[in-house]
């Protein structure tokens, strides 16, 4: 069943189930009728010769030149190829389909200004298949993201390139393979095409969809070291979770405790401490404020999903042209640094419950680095020296990028969000992520092996899993292989997704 997008209730899932999955969308019928008629009071308006930014004008700080009527059929065109001006690799795929549905919904509204054909392009693109070519970076996230949506207008004159069932080929050639019409740009239609800033919000959609999921697996990995260093079970309980208020920390503790549930270490026969160190029992306040931080972000960037980020905006029950700053990317870049920042605040916890493991002086009986032959083996030792790494990196990766505005255009645009710059960094960051917590899953493991009792039938699961994929470290080996198996595995979801099995959401 195909995906409508009216406009008003675009979500991060359904995003990602056509920017990652492709399935298939279809423009709401009173979607195109508001297309329609903006477009109708926009060609009034060229008639009239009334002045509108980007239509009959230059942009940035030639927007005071006016073009006259031949100037205007040809400066969409010239308007594109001087903005499609990134750089670098391109983008991933899912990605850039992100972005065109986005750009979809924002047209919905019917306040672009573009002609239908332009909107219905788009989706036949995105469900034939047909993906532009876009360089992953060049974007400052205003006006929008100009330089990577120039390289999807440019598929609308038959232009750049696109990648089709598996092959990057010219743009004409990907668009008559997949029998799709070239609708040509008018006026308005290239910045109608590119004037928001949906690139890095569709990058920051797909990545909350992806760290909320990597969260959950962070709590499994941390009940799995708590049950092998024989923690205090109290920080758990939700009741004191409930008396602070915090709904992360409350979802965070309940997924704590189903992981455990039915452990020995509930029965009270195995002593525990009667406080254990913050990276223990703080687990839940630290892991809970990442999610409150994510649940933020979401609601922003869903707003900005469903919102009209274009400029100008046509306003036809009013007759109405607008100018105005609706493309700005700061209300998606200042959260997604906080989210960014989060990740990397939970990486930092996993290393130090990844540390009381190794450490004999703080592992509660555990051998030196999780080996029975010290000395002649050094077991997990240099694990953490992969985790160190890969946090520096994180932190440094964790400065604000929506404070490092650059002025460009001759001072027109002298504040821009440097989302796209946000968005690119939390990738790295997230992929970070995952390396990370593989390492702790697997010193968890590890350290669950040299444990007498049962663990918790959501610890279980996850060991099982582990098991699959990287065996236990009896006789040192090089263990590259698998630090890179458990970074693909924490990825692939697979040890959320069989736990979920047994334990029900952790949501």
């Amino acid at each position: 069943m195909s995906i409508i997008l009216n406009g008003s209730d675009l979500t991060v899932e359904k995003l990602v189930r056509i920017a990652r999955h492709g399935e298939k969308i279809e423009l709401a019928s009173d979607a195109l009728a508001r297309i329609k008629t903006c477009r109708a009071m926009l060609e009034e308006k060229l008639k009239a010769r009334e002045i509108m930014y980007g239509t009959n004008t230059g942009i940035g700080e030639f927007s005071e030149v006016v073009l006259n009527d031949e100037q205007v059929k040809e400066f969409q065109k010239y308007l594109i190829y001087n903005h499609a001006a990134g750089i670098g690799d391109p983008a991933p795929i899912e990605y850039v389909r992100g972005a065109m549905a986005a750009r979809i919904n924002v047209h919905a509204h019917g306040n672009s200004g573009c002609r239908p054909e332009i909107t219905l392009t788009l989706i036949e693109m995105l469900n034939k298949g047909v993906t532009p070519v876009v360089c992953q970076k060049g974007s400052v996230g205003a006006c929008g993201d100009l330089a990577p949506m120039s390289q999807i207008a440019l598929l609308m004159m038959g232009e750049g390139e696109a990648f089709y069932k598996g092959e990057k080929l010219q743009g004409k050639i990907a668009m008559d393979k997949a029998g799709i019409p070239i609708p040509g740009l008018q006026a308005r239609d290239g910045l109608a095409t590119i004037n928001g800033s949906n690139l890095l919000t569709a990058m920051s959609a797909i990545h909350l969809y992806d760290i909320n999921r990597w969260l959950k697996q962070a709590e499994i990995a941390c009940a799995m070291s708590l049950e092998a260093l024989f923690a205090n079970l109290k920080p758990y309980d939700t009741r004191l979770h409930e008396l602070r208020g915090f709904s992360g920390a409350i979802r965070s503790a309940k997924a704590i405790l189903a992981c455990i549930k039915g452990s020995d270490l509930q029965t009270g026969k195995i002593k525990t401490k009667v406080q254990d160190a913050y990276s223990m029992r703080s687990s839940p306040q630290v892991i809970g404020t990442a999610h409150d931080a994510v649940a933020y972000a979401k609601k922003q960037v869903e707003i900005e999903l469903n919102g009209v980020g274009d400029n100008p905006i046509f306003l036809p029950e009013h007759k109405l042209t607008l100018t105005g700053a609706n493309f700005q990317g700061s209300p998606v870049s200042l959260p997604m640094d906080m989210v960014g920042v989060a990740v990397t605040m939970v990486s930092v916890l996993s290393e130090r419950r990844l540390n009381r493991l190794l450490n004999p002086a703080l592992s509660v009986g555990l051998p030196a680095f999780l080996t029975k032959g010290a000395g002649m083996f050094s077991g997990l030792m240099l694990s953490q020296y992969t985790a160190d790494m890969q946090i520096v990196e994180q932190r440094i990766l964790s400065t604000p990028a929506s404070i490092q505005s650059i002025p460009a255009a001759a001072d027109q645009e002298d504040f821009v969000s440097m989302g796209m710059n946000t968005a690119i960094k939390n990738a790295q960051i997230l992929d970070n992520a995952y390396g990370v917590l593989g390492i702790e899953f697997m010193a968890a493991a590890q350290a669950l092996d040299f444990r007498e009792f049962t663990p918790g039938i959501g610890n279980r699961k996850a060991k099982e899993i582990i098991r699959k994929h990287v065996a236990h470290l009896d006789v040192d080996r090089p263990l590259y292989p698998d630090h890179t198996k458990m970074k693909e595995v924490v990825k692939s979801c697979e040890i959320l997704e069989e736990v979920e099995k047994v334990t029900g959401s952790l949501e």
